[in-house]
């Protein structure tokens, strides 16, 4: 029985897809050595952002870049972001019977708060991970343990969800319930690939997967 659930942020519970998309193009420009566009961006999404820098740049030195894209970033934030369909219907109804919920993610905790709050998410959450909290961000174990420990949770019983291969990695190396978001822009065949115990097509799959009926909230 499931009594722990926890959320990616970007790309599962809130769409920052495009306002991900266009940061990276704004700051990015002319700083590949060739011609860089959408669609090589979404590969690495759900990485850290200094990685997925210097994958693309092939810089090693990328903290003018870090800090230029998070400025950006912030700039456009509330204009570029929206929840995901079903969202907060089905995370007050997981709070309302007592599961407990936290968000894992390789955002920065000012991001994520901001996101959350705007939305109304984030009184509900037990715990929050971010990329400031952990010495090895997903796909490690650190983060989904650190959020399992918070909650005083058991990995047996808790489900961590995902738009990433990263978010599926570091659930199974964690020993928790890996569930893959078929929404994902990498796309479910993608997904498939590492290996979830699930994949949801809607956020109200969710409720068949801990046990609640599906027309609660």
């Amino acid at each position: 029985m499931i009594r722990t659930v926890l959320f990616d942020l970007d790309g599962t519970i809130i769409d920052t897809n495009e306002l991900i998309i266009q940061t990276f193009l704004h700051v990015l420009k002319d700083k590949t050595p060739s011609p860089f566009a959408r669609e090589q961006i979404i590969p690495s999404m759900g990485l850290p952002l200094d990685h997925q820098i210097r994958i693309f740049t092939g810089m090693e030195q990328v903290d003018d870049l870090v800090e230029a894209y998070r400025e950006y970033n912030i700039a456009r934030h509330d204009e570029l972001v929206r929840e995901f369909p079903h969202v907060t219907e089905v995370i007050a109804a997981l709070h309302r019977h007592g599961i407990r919920l936290g968000v894992v993610t390789t955002k920065m905790r000012l991001t994520t708060e901001r996101a959350l709050r705007m939305f109304g998410l984030y009184e509900q959450m037990g715990t929050i991970v971010t990329i400031q909290d952990v010495k090895q961000p997903k796909p490690h174990p650190e983060p989904v343990l650190q959020a399992i420990e918070a909650l005083q949770a058991d990995p047996a019983t808790t489900l961590m969800v995902g738009d990433s291969p990263a978010d599926i990695q570091s659930a199974n190396a964690a020993g928790a319930i890996s569930c893959g978001v078929a929404w994902s822009l990498k796309g479910e065949s993608v997904l498939r690939q590492y290996e979830p115990r699930h994949i949801i097509h809607d956020m109200r799959d969710l409720y068949a997967i801990v046990g609640l009926e599906r027309d609660e909230g």
